[in-house]
C-alpha cells in the first residue's frame, strides 16, 4: 500500500518540478502583454501545489479501488498520458517562447484530464471530482493563453 502512496505522489512531485523547472519567467516574459485580470504570479505556484496534490491524492484512490489490472493499467495510462500533456506545455510556452504552440497544445491537456476523471468514475467519484479544480484551473489558464496570443502575435520572427 506504501508503494502506491510513493508512486501517486512522485507523480505529482515530477510533474511539479518539471513544469517549474521549465518555467522560465524571463525578460522576453515581462515584456508580453497581458490581461489585467491575469492572477498575481504568486499565486501560480500554490495553485499548482494543490491541484497537483489533489490529483496525486486522485490517483492513489482511484487505484486502491480498482477491481484489477485492466483498471489499473487504465488509471496508469491516463496519468501518464496527463504527466505528459501537462509537461509540455511550459517548454511551449517559456522556452520557445511560443504561446501560440502551447495554446494548440491546450486541448491535448484538457482532454488527457477529462480522461482522467472518465476512468476515475467508475472505480471513485471522489476521485473523479478531485480533479474539477485541474480542469477548472486548465480551462481558466487556455482563456489566459489565447488572450496573451490575441495581445502579442505574431510570434516566431
Amino acid at each position: 500500500m506504501i508503494w502506491i502512496i510513493a508512486a501517486a505522489a512522485a507523480w505529482g512531485i515530477v510533474v511539479a518540478a518539471g513544469g517549474a523547472a521549465m518555467t522560465e519567467l524571463s525578460p522576453w516574459y515581462y515584456a508580453l502583454k497581458k490581461p489585467s485580470w491575469q492572477p498575481p504570479e504568486w499565486l501560480f505556484g500554490p495553485a499548482w501545489t494543490v491541484i497537483l496534490s489533489l490529483t496525486s491524492i486522485a490517483i492513489y484512490l482511484g487505484w486502491s479501488g480498482a477491481s484489477g489490472p485492466e483498471s489499473r493499467n487504465l488509471i496508469v495510462a491516463v496519468s501518464a498520458a496527463n504527466g505528459i500533456a501537462n509537461l509540455a506545455w511550459s517548454p511551449l510556452f517559456f522556452k520557445l517562447r511560443r504561446p501560440d504552440w502551447a495554446l494548440r497544445e491546450v486541448p491535448l491537456l484538457w482532454l488527457s484530464i477529462v480522461a482522467m476523471m472518465a476512468a476515475l468514475a467508475p472505480v471513485s467519484m471522489v476521485a473523479s471530482l478531485l480533479l474539477l479544480p485541474y480542469l477548472a484551473w486548465v480551462s481558466f489558464a487556455s482563456v489566459l493563453n489565447l488572450t496573451i496570443v490575441r495581445l502579442n502575435r505574431p510570434f516566431g520572427r
